[in-house]
C-alpha cells in the first residue's frame, strides 16, 4: 500500500487582452473525438510541451539519466523554444518519486519577493488598484527565480549524470538554430508587452517590426553562453557573479516600472524540499505540491468531494456529473481564496483542508438538482489563521508541465512557469524573467479584512501549479499529469483525474475532450466541446454559464497492462517521446 512511502504530509480518506490573444490560440477542442498524440513505450518516456523538449529528455534517459536529468533537460530546452511559458528566470513546483526508497517529495522553486517588497507595492500613488497589465510591465513584478536552485537540489538528490552533461542538448540548439513554430510566432505578434519591450524585441522580431516568421531558423547565442556558464559552475553561476549584476540592473533601472531587486536577494534565495499532500480517490492515492502552491490541496478537495457525491457511478461527464464538479470547484476554489498562501508566513490549515468529517460537510452544501446561491470558505480544524480576507488575485496562462518516467521507475512530474506571456517581457542574457509578483494579492486588504497572501519580504507568492502523482493500491506509480493554464490549471488536472482513476477513461481522450471550471461564480465550459449541447440545461440548474477558450496544457503519463502510455494535450505543441 502507499503507506510505504517515506515522506507524506497528509494521507486522508483511506477509508485581458494578452490573456486572450494566449487562449484564442488554442485549436477547435473536438470533445473527445482527437486524443492529440498518444505514444507507448517499454522502458522510459517523456511527455512535453514541445518536440524539442520532449526528444531532449528522451536523449537523456537513452544515456542512462534518470527522471530528474531528463526533466532538467527537457526543462531548458523549453526556456529556448517555449520562452512565452518557462524558463531559467522564472519558477517552478516538481514532484518526484525515487523508486528505489519507495518515496514521495516535494520540490517547492517558487519566486520570492525582495527583502524592500512592500504590502501595497503594486498599489496606485492614489491608493487604487491597478489594472493587470499595468502591474506586469517592467521590473516591479520580477521575483528572485528559483527554477534552477530546485533543479540543482532535486539533482544532487536523485541526478545520474553530470550536471554538465544535462545542458548539452539546450546549448546545441540555442547555437545552431531551431524552427519557429506557430504558437510561438502567433503570440509574439499579439502580447503587447512584447512589442514595448527594447530587451526583448529584436529577438523576437524581424527588422520590419513583424513577428519572426513561421519555420523561420531562430539562434539564441546569449542563452547559450549563458548555459555555458551555470553547466560549468552550478547555480552559483546564476545567483551569484554577472549573471545577477545584470538581472539586478535591468530589473533596477527598468523605464515603466522599475524593481527592487538587488544581489542580496539573489544570495538568499532557497528551493525549498515540502511535503506532499495526498489523498485516497477511488482506490488510488492522488498526491501533489502543498502551500505555497494552492494547486494540490484544491485538486484534492475536488477529488474528495465528488467522490463523496459518487460521481463516478454517473454517466461520464452527464449534465449531473458535471453539475457535480462545477460545485464541487466552487467549494474549492472558496477554500483557496482564503487560506492558501505561502506557508513560511501563514498557517495554512492544510490538514484540516482535507480532512474527513470537514469534507463530508462540504459535500453536504452541494444538491444534486441546482447550483447553491452562495458558497463561503469553510471552517476546517485546526484553523489558526488570522487572515480572514479573500484573495482575487490574478494568475495568467503561461506556464508549461512535463512527465517522465525512467527505466527505474522513479517519475518527475514538474509544471513551471515565468507567469504571463514572455513574463516580464525583461530579457537578460537570452532568457526572460518572471512577473510572478503580480500573482500576490495588489491589495493586501480587502472589505477592511486582512489576505493571506498579501505582499512581503522574502514571501512566495500563490500558485496553482498542480504536479501530480497517482498511486494504485500497491503503491506503485500508476499516473503523473500537470497542467499549464493559470488558475484554471486546478481544474484542468481534476478533470482529468476524475476521468481516468473513476471512468477508466484513456489517457488520450481524458487529456483532449473538452475542460469545464468554476473559480466563484461563472461556470465555464470549453468553446468547441461536447459540454456546449448542455448549456441550457446547465442554466436551467442555476448555472452563470459562460463559454470560453479554456487552453490547458495536460501532459501525462500512466501505466497501461505493464506499459508506458504518454500523451499531449492537443490544444498546445505538446510532444511524447521515449522507448
Amino acid at each position: 500500500m502507499f503507506r510505504k512511502l517515506s515522506v507524506i504530509w497528509v494521507l486522508v480518506g483511506m477509508c485581458g487582452a494578452a490573456l486572450a490573444a494566449e487562449e484564442r490560440l488554442a485549436p477547435e477542442p473536438t470533445g473527445g473525438s482527437s486524443v492529440g498524440m498518444v505514444t507507448s513505450a517499454e522502458r522510459e518516456l517523456v511527455a512535453a510541451a514541445n518536440p524539442y523538449a520532449a526528444r531532449a529528455g528522451a536523449r537523456i534517459l537513452s544515456d542512462g539519466g534518470s527522471a530528474i536529468d531528463a526533466a532538467i533537460a527537457a526543462q531548458l530546452v523549453l526556456n529556448l523554444v517555449e520562452p512565452q511559458s518557462s524558463g531559467i528566470g522564472g519558477g517552478a513546483f516538481l514532484l518526484y518519486f525515487d523508486a528505489a526508497a519507495k518515496s514521495l517529495v516535494s520540490y517547492d522553486g517558487r519566486e520570492t519577493a525582495p527583502a524592500a517588497a512592500t504590502p501595497g507595492m503594486f498599489l496606485r500613488a492614489d491608493g487604487t488598484v491597478p489594472g493587470y497589465i499595468e502591474a506586469l510591465e517592467g521590473g516591479r513584478g520580477v521575483g528572485v527565480p528559483g527554477l534552477l536552485r530546485m533543479l540543482e537540489m532535486a539533482h544532487h538528490a536523485s541526478g545520474k549524470l553530470p550536471w554538465s552533461q544535462l545542458f548539452e542538448p539546450a546549448v546545441e540548439l540555442a547555437d545552431g538554430g531551431f524552427t519557429v513554430s506557430p504558437r510561438l510566432n502567433a503570440l509574439v505578434s499579439k502580447v503587447p508587452t512584447l512589442a514595448r519591450s527594447g530587451s526583448a524585441a529584436d529577438y523576437f522580431f524581424d527588422d520590419g517590426g513583424l513577428a519572426r516568421m513561421v519555420g523561420a531558423q531562430l539562434m539564441n547565442k546569449k542563452f547559450a553562453k549563458t548555459l555555458r556558464i551555470i553547466s560549468g559552475s552550478g547555480s552559483k553561476g546564476f545567483y551569484e557573479g554577472p549573471i545577477a549584476s545584470d538581472i539586478v540592473a535591468m530589473v533596477q533601472n527598468d523605464p515603466i516600472n522599475p524593481g527592487t531587486l538587488n544581489l542580496d536577494d539573489f544570495a538568499r534565495y532557497e528551493a525549498k524540499r515540502r511535503l506532499p499532500v495526498c489523498l485516497n480517490y477511488n482506490g488510488f492515492d492522488v498526491c501533489g505540491v502543498g502551500p505555497p502552491s494552492s494547486g494540490g490541496l484544491a485538486v484534492l478537495q475536488i477529488l474528495g468531494l465528488v467522490e463523496r457525491l459518487q460521481i463516478k457511478d454517473l454517466q461520464r461527464w452527464s449534465p449531473e456529473a458535471v453539475h457535480l464538479f462545477m460545485e464541487a470547484s466552487r467549494i474549492a476554489f472558496a477554500d483557496r481564496n482564503r487560506y492558501v498562501a505561502d506557508p513560511d508566513f501563514v498557517d495554512v490549515p492544510v490538514t484540516g483542508l482535507l480532512d474527513v468529517t470537514y469534507l463530508n460537510g462540504r459535500a453536504k452544501l452541494i444538491d444534486r438538482t441546482k447550483v447553491a446561491l452562495e458558497v463561503f470558505p469553510g471552517s476546517p480544524p485546526g484553523l489558526m489563521s488570522s487572515f480572514d480576507g479573500d484573495d482575487n488575485s490574478l494568475e495568467k496562462v503561461s506556464t508549461t508541465h512535463l512527465s517522465v518516467v525512467d527505466r527505474w521507475g522513479n517519475v518527475a512530474s514538474m509544471t513551471s512557469s515565468i507567469e504571463f506571456a514572455f513574463g516580464s517581457a525583461i530579457m537578460v542574457r537570452g532568457f526572460l524573467l518572471n512577473n510572478q509578483l503580480t500573482d500576490f494579492s495588489f491589495n493586501p486588504i480587502r472589505d477592511g479584512k486582512t489576505v493571506a497572501n498579501g505582499v512581503w519580504p522574502g514571501k512566495r507568492p500563490r500558485s496553482s501549479m498542480s504536479p501530480m502523482i497517482v498511486f494504485d493500491s500497491e503503491g506503485e506509480p500508476f499516473f503523473a499529469i500537470g497542467s499549464p493554464g493559470g488558475s484554471r490549471i486546478i481544474c484542468y488536472v481534476a478533470k482529468v483525474l476524475i476521468d481516468v482513476l473513476g471512468w477508466g477513461t484513456d489517457i488520450g481522450a481524458a487529456i483532449s475532450s473538452g475542460n469545464l471550471c468554476n473559480r466563484g461564480t461563472v461556470s465555464e465550459i470549453e468553446s468547441g466541446s461536447a459540454f456546449l449541447e448542455m448549456k441550457v440545461l446547465l442554466e436551467e440548474m442555476g448555472h452563470n454559464v459562460k463559454v470560453a477558450d479554456m487552453n490547458s496544457g495536460l501532459h501525462g503519463i500512466t501505466r497501461v497492462e505493464g506499459k508506458l502510455v504518454g500523451a499531449a494535450d492537443p490544444r498546445r505543441e505538446g510532444y511524447v517521446s521515449g522507448r
